[in-house]
């Protein structure tokens, strides 16, 4: 076969291709008569094609003064002889051969080198061997173009997507046109949680305050300062001296004849504190859960600093307490179930509030654990639990006269309070399914019957005898693998924050404003 390109506007090329044990191609240049060197520019070249580990001979009919290739890690360029020149395919790619002649003329050859076909063959099936010894009985084509290599097929899942592409990466960039059977919905995993809590508390008080209005003309009183004392005040000449009770405790004894009294104070309590809570959450494998039962408390957070002689602003925010419940489970290719669980209980504790602008906010009472533990089905875990005895002791006692034995316990005031807790969290995580149509739901029994209903018909959402059959689309059974992946991202978060609308916040001059524009005065304070 000859094919015919000129090299200049004086010279043309005739290349004749002729196979042998050497893949060896001759070109033979043929040219008419001499023109000046000027005339001959590189819009004129020829195209040479040589594969790698293969060689071009090209045969010039002028003498061959210089050669020179553009790129020596693709092609190799040899002057043979004076008018024969060896290339050699090294690697893949294009450059440009410059050939100079004697008397100055040029001769440009575009230069491309392509892979060995042999190889390339050898290649793809060896990583067709390779992909079907690691995915056995899944449909994979492979194809090479332009060094890419094309994936197809259907794979079962993700994961044996993921390794084809590890697997193509090694002959090349991959495009991976797979697709994925449709896999089943994800689990739902039930989460039990038991919160058990029992506080006891016990406290013991005992004391006494003699006082005297005028006993053995002596005016006083005698006091531990443990328990509030009356104040005795002496009266103007003539008059007698009088006794002002805060408290009268729990005794009160006065002898207007001896102008003696005593206030005694005798008390025990006993208190017991039970919660037992037991909430139960629903989702999917790897999805969060969240529970709340309880409610918000409102309190007071200064905003900023005061300036000049206004008061800073005040605003009010709102506090969740109850029983609360967050966890993510993930069902492990052990078959277990893996839980982040961050349970929580939670109640006001008055005791422990304070009192602003005769406002008073609560403390919180709390109980929580966070942790993160591996169960299988139906299998139980206490991740908390507390023992807390504690025992506070207050002895106040006037010197002395307190030590004196028998007659010196009238002078001693004790306090004893012994509290004790005991707590346990325990979990149990269950992989359950959906209660099937037609099968009753699980209600609340009622203690009383609600009133009559203002109809007779159930209900319900019009049926297909009101709005026709529509029948729901057949899900396909096989998607692209991005879709499938684009399926399975995470939602965005649900929105729950119900304060914005209605935010409170109490102004410098004292006003409390609701956030939606309304504006009242604060209560008195108590």
């Amino acid at each position: 076969m000859r094919v015919r390109a000129g090299f200049s506007i004086a010279y043309f090329c005739a290349l004749s291709f002729v196979p042998c044990a050497e893949s060896v191609i001759h070109a033979q240049a043929q040219s008419s008569s001499p023109q000046p060197a000027a005339a001959s520019t590189q819009d004129s070249a020829n195209d040479l094609v040589v594969a790698v580990g293969k060689s071009v001979l090209v045969d010039c009919a002028q003498t061959i003064q210089r050669v020179a290739i553009g790129s020596a890690e693709l092609a190799e360029a040899t002057a043979v002889s004076t008018t024969e020149i060896m290339i050699n395919g090294k690697a893949a790619g294009e450059t440009t051969l410059i050939v100079w002649q004697v008397g100055g003329a040029r001769q440009f050859f575009n230069v491309k080198i392509r892979a060995s076909t042999s190889v390339a063959n050898d290649h793809m099936e060896s990583l067709r061997r390779e992909l079907r010894t690691e995915l056995p009985g899944q449909t994979l084509r492979v194809t090479s173009e332009g060094g890419n290599i094309f994936l197809r097929g259907t794979v079962k899942d993700l994961g044996s997507s993921d390794r084809a592409v590890q697997i193509a990466t090694t002959a090349g960039k991959v495009v991976n046109l797979l697709y994925v059977n449709v896999p089943p919905p994800e689990p739902q995993i039930l989460l039990k949680v038991r919160f058990a809590s029992l506080d006891r508390n016990m406290s013991t008080q005992l004391g006494i305050n003699i006082f005297s209005t005028g006993a053995a003309n002596t005016v006083g009183s005698i006091t531990t300062q443990q328990f509030s004392p009356p104040v005795v005040t002496p009266g103007k000449p003539g008059a007698p001296a009088t006794a002002t009770l805060s408290s009268l405790l729990n005794l009160f004894i006065f002898r207007p004849d001896l102008n003696l009294g005593a206030t005694i104070q005798a008390l025990q309590a006993n208190g017991v504190l039970q919660i037992l809570a037991e909430p139960n959450v629903l989702t999917s494998n790897g999805k969060q859960g969240s529970f709340l039962a309880g409610g918000e408390y409102p309190y007071p957070v200064i905003q900023g600093t005061s300036t000049g002689t206004g008061s800073a602003p005040i605003t009010i925010q709102f506090k969740e307490f109850g029983v609360r419940l967050n966890f993510i489970p993930t069902i492990t290719p052990r078959g277990t179930i893996r839980l982040q669980v961050a349970p929580e209980v939670s109640n006001l504790d008055f005791s422990n509030g304070l009192t602003i602008s005769g406002f008073t906010v609560p403390a919180l009472d709390t109980r929580k654990v966070q942790t993160e533990v591996e169960l299988s089905e139906g299998q139980s875990f206490a991740i908390g639990g507390l023992l807390d005895n504690r025992e506070t002791k207050n002895l106040s006692k006037i010197p002395f006269i307190g030590d004196i034995p028998v007659l010196g316990k009238l002078f001693q005031s004790i306090s004893k309070t012994r509290t004790n807790t005991e707590l346990i969290v325990i979990v149990t995580p269950e992989i359950v399914a959906p209660i099937p149509v037609g099968a009753p739901l699980p209600n609340v029994t009622y203690p009383d019957k609600f009133l009559p209903t203002n109809s007779s018909v159930p209900m319900r959402n019009p049926g297909a005898d009101v709005t026709g059959v529509k029948p729901l689309p057949v899900p396909p059974a096989t998607v692209p693998v991005e879709q499938l992946i684009q399926s399975m991202q995470p939602e965005q978060p649900l929105s729950v924050n119900s304060l914005s609308p209605g935010a409170i916040y109490t102004s410098p001059e004292g006003g409390v404003s609701t956030g939606t524009g309304a504006s009242t005065s604060p209560p008195a304070p108590h």
